[in-house]
């Protein structure tokens, strides 16, 4: 492995600036940091520029080293001080990779369960959503431009890999992009806390659907809301007003699979 000691270097420069949103739009890779997350995403196909190990964790990582390389990566060995400037944790796990970003899906070739986040802005809520829709069976995400960016390191942190397993794509128009998936016979169901009891209304055994979940102080927005086929509220049997947004997608998420 090449060393590296300078983090002037340009190539730890580029990872780096893979921490901001326009980088990765501009390079069309994210930053992946730690072992497991990084073979998670070899094992999906994303492939590796540059990968970075912790000098005094070489031995520890030989295989992650051959595995990157193996896949096309460059493989450099570096000081814990040059990690823990390109790395977003405050505590790196002794390496951490570029990769391709996943590709995006379209109307077409859309996932038949897909949850649909209209402008989810908390990272943790994202990535949390993103993981319980991988458990749950669910395979698509659908999220507006006004969300957390999806490949932010938080986001796949809080995904725990499920950021790599289950597509997303990420629309300007999601209204635009609702009503082709409609045309296409799919049902988009809306979290709304005027809508009707969520346990009588419920779609049961839905083959195709958009389960839309708004934004943590706004809600859905009034277009997507206009679209819903069906608009469900969850029951709050104590003093609560409202759920979290993560934790509300789950049960509603769980019980949609309930019979599938």
């Amino acid at each position: 492995m090449t060393e590296i000691q300078s983090v002037q270097n340009p190539t730890v420069k580029r990872l780096k600036g893979l921490k901001d949103k326009k980088a990765r739009e501009e390079a069309g890779e994210m930053l992946v940091e730690g072992e497991k997350l990084m073979l998670e995403a070899a094992g999906m196909g994303l492939r590796p520029s540059d990968a970075l190990i912790e000098a005094e964790q070489a031995a520890r990582f030989a295989d992650l080293a051959g595995r990157m390389a193996a896949c096309g990566a460059r493989v450099y060995s570096v000081t814990r001080h040059v990690l823990e400037t390109v790395c977003d944790t405050k505590t790196p796990q002794g390496a951490c990779a570029a990769f391709s970003l996943p590709a995006p899906f379209d109307a077409d070739h859309a996932p038949a369960r897909l949850v649909a986040l209209d402008g989810v802005q908390d990272p943790g809520n994202v990535g949390t959503i993103w993981r319980t829709a991988d458990a749950a069976g669910l395979n698509g995400i659908l999220m507006s431009r006004a969300c957390a960016d999806p490949f932010s390191p938080k986001v796949q942190r809080a995904a725990m890999g499920s950021g790599f397993r289950v597509p997303v794509s990420v629309t300007d128009d999601l209204p635009g992009m609702l009503r082709d998936l409609r045309a296409r016979g799919y049902i988009v169901i809306a979290s709304s806390l005027r809508g009707e009891p969520f346990y009588e209304g419920v779609p049961k055994n839905a083959e195709k659907f958009a389960l839309v979940i708004g934004n943590e102080a706004r809600g859905v927005s009034g277009e997507v809301m206009e679209l819903a086929d069906v608009r469900l509220k969850l029951p709050m049997r104590g003093g609560a007003e409202s759920l979290n947004a993560a934790v509300a997608a789950g049960i509603m998420m769980y019980e949609l699979m309930r019979d599938t």
